[in-house]
């Protein structure tokens, strides 16, 4: 039998208690947030007649996704990130910020600390004996169409399986991770492999719940970055490889019509003596514009926990009281 209890007046201080509105202590925007997301629950729960069974299989689903550090995993899968970012592109619009090469989801598999190299260097050690060497290039400029000297371009990928390094004990560290700075016009230029995309685990607890959605968990082959420099607005976004089969249907939401970029192959003898190969490889450009801002907060990524970034935080702490 269905009941709806969510209107009544004991339910309603029910929530109050339980989100803390009749304690002086605590932080009040908290209080506010649980108040409204308990709300929701409960009012959902009132409405589709969530029976106890049901109840506690997604609470066994939850500790599920905590025990194997999947939320961040699902949360791109549920369209969270690309929400976030649909928010910040019109809080740029509301600033007059709008141009610039648009932003994309990061999502969990950053790490702080890359090796930096000045204009051109190598992001593979060279072990994956199944990827394809290709060369990454592009520009940095501003919205004018001027190039941007020095400016931090943090490059990350997977690899020929759809691993990353740190997270995949199979690969060296801070392998295909690295942290370029652009050259005197803007450039940048990096050897890699081509990454492969990938897909959820099957028998994860993401993939049970992307199940009883009927949708898949697969990511095309794509590329992230971060680009960042002194009076400009910093950047997230990725590139999608064209190509791929899920390039236009990522189970994360990350693809945007700008951000599709071909991978050109090149078997031509001239062309790899040219790059001082030993064989064929594919050439993908990614040329960058970013948006100036004077507001200092816009200049760099919003905090968020990331692998080791917490690390080089306290570090830099340590070398600023050494200098003191």
């Amino acid at each position: 039998m269905t009941v709806k209890i969510f209107d009544t007046p004991e339910v309603q201080d029910f929530l109050n208690t339980v989100a803390g509105l009749d304690q002086d202590s605590g932080n009040e925007r908290a209080k506010q947030i649980l108040h409204r997301l308990l709300s929701d629950l409960y009012r959902l729960i009132d409405d589709y007649d969530v029976t106890p069974e049901e109840f506690w299989n997604a609470v066994s689903l939850l500790n599920a996704l905590g025990h194997g550090t999947q939320f961040g995993l699902l949360a791109p899968g549920l369209g969270f990130d690309h929400y976030l970012d649909m928010r910040m592109d019109a809080q740029d619009e509301a600033r007059g910020l709008a141009g610039g090469t648009p932003r994309t989801i990061e999502g969990p598999l950053y790490v702080a600390g890359a090796p930096e190299v000045h204009g051109r260097g190598r992001m593979d050690d060279g072990r994956d004996s199944d990827g394809e060497t290709m060369w990454l290039t592009g520009q940095v400029r501003d919205t004018d169409g001027n190039p941007v000297a020095g400016a931090k371009v943090e490059v990350w990928h997977a690899n020929s399986k759809g691993g990353y390094s740190f997270f995949d004990p199979t690969q060296s560290e801070y392998n295909l991770r690295r942290s370029i700075i652009t050259d005197s016009q803007g450039r940048y230029a990096v050897r890699s492999i081509i990454p492969s995309g990938y897909g959820c685990p099957p028998d994860s607890p993401t993939q049970q719940l992307l199940d009883l959605l009927g949708r898949h968990g697969q990511r095309p082959a794509h590329i992230h970055y971060f680009i960042s420099a002194p009076g400009y607005k910093h950047l997230t976004t990725q590139i999608n490889l064209a190509g791929d089969p899920y390039t236009f249907d990522d189970f994360a939401y990350a693809t945007r019509e700008e951000l599709v970029v071909p991978a050109n192959r090149f078997e031509d003898q001239d062309a790899i003596a040219r790059r001082e190969l030993d064989g064929p490889f594919s050439e993908v450009t990614f040329d960058i514009e970013l948006a100036r801002t004077d507001d200092p907060e816009l200049q760099h990524r919003h905090k968020r926990p990331r692998a080791k970034e917490d690390e080089q935080d306290q570090a830099s702490q340590l070398a600023g009281t050494a200098k003191v």
